[in-house]
């Protein structure tokens, strides 16, 4: 995810009217936009200058939700009591929030030219995301594959092929924050942490990705291993969230302290009768080490979740996608 896109050298005409490699790029409808109030859009508006660009490359899908009375077994065959489609994928996701917390969403992806892509192009759209660089194929590849969420719904997702391009190392060449989300290992993953300015990831990726013992620990891997990622959040589900923040100024001269004990006690200060989320957070510029790892000048800050009575949730999928643009939102307005 790349802020700040129009300093990106993206193609001088939008890919609904290119044709490339021989093959004809199918036309786009136009976007539909709606206005939007939001704190960032009523910041801008009010110092005059344009809502930041927030620029995102990788995966869009179509999510199918059925409802059902219970869990299925093995090899059942059960109804669903209700059904309905919606737009998913990381990057449809984050953008979307992007845009409805008023900044300027871009996408570079690509989609087939099937009911399924034109559904995924008028959803985000109409959420003023610009599509103008979705590439469109008349017939790419597509891979379904099914997920279950818990409770009552099954989630049936169709992950569609992507674009991967350079744009991250222009990106990096400009000096443009990069945020990186990071669920699980993956081919090119490495070489593109390398690029990070921050980094969300899910609860098993730090231990997977580093082999350390526990998620504090991983962290101080992750910071020591990537010097220029600024923080690094794991999204903890119901236990809400993670953050290892980098200092800017170094604290060699401070005190000690053990990664896993200082997690440790945050959590004891986790109020459990409260429902609202809150944020515990460290003192600023510790020495936070980790044994055999190293040791990395910076502060912990555990956010906790709200808790929502089971009747009213149906699906998490996607929140830990609107936590980044939160945080990209932060970043743009502090």
């Amino acid at each position: 995810m790349v802020p700040c896109a129009q300093q990106l050298q993206l193609p001088t005409a939008p890919l609904h009217i290119l044709r490339q490699a021989g093959r004809r790029v199918i036309p786009l409808p136009r976007p539909l936009r709606r206005s939007r109030r939001t704190t960032a859009a009523m910041a801008s508006v009010s110092s005059g200058t344009p809502s930041p660009v927030v620029l995102g490359c990788g995966g869009i899908s179509v999510d199918y939700l059925a409802t059902v009375a219970s869990f299925p077994n093995p090899d059942d065959k059960i109804r669903s009591l209700a059904l309905k489609m919606q737009g998913g994928g990381n990057t449809g996701n984050a953008l979307t929030a992007a845009a409805r917390l008023g900044l300027r969403p871009r996408i570079i992806s690509k989609v087939a030219n099937d009911a399924q892509g034109r559904s995924i192009l008028n959803e985000l759209q109409s959420d003023d995301v610009d599509t103008s660089y979705i590439l469109v194929r008349i017939a790419i590849p597509q891979r379904f594959s099914a997920n279950h969420s818990g409770g009552r719904e099954r989630e049936f997702t169709i992950h569609l092929h992507i674009i991967v391009d350079e744009q991250t190392v222009q990106a990096s060449q400009r000096k443009i924050p990069i945020l990186i989300d990071a669920e699980r290992k993956r081919e090119g993953l490495d070489e593109l942490l390398n690029f990070a300015s921050y980094v969300v990831c899910s609860a098993k990726f730090p231990q997977a990705w580093t082999g350390a013992s526990s998620i504090p620990v991983a962290l101080v891997s992750m910071l020591s291993r990537l010097p220029n990622i600024k923080f690094v959040i794991v999204t903890l589900g119901e236990k809400g969230c993670l953050m290892f923040e980098r200092s800017m100024t170094d604290a060699s001269e401070a005190g000690e302290i053990d990664a896993e004990a200082l997690f440790k006690s945050l959590e004891k200060k986790v109020d459990l009768s409260s429902t609202i989320p809150k944020c515990i957070a460290s003192k600023p510029n510790l020495r936070i080490i980790a044994d055999g790892v190293g040791s990395i000048s910076g502060r912990l800050l555990l956010g906790t979740a709200e808790v929502i009575p089971p009747g009213e949730l149906v699906d998490t999928t996607g929140a830990g996608d609107a936590l980044e643009q939160f945080y990209m939102l932060v970043n743009f307005l502090f």
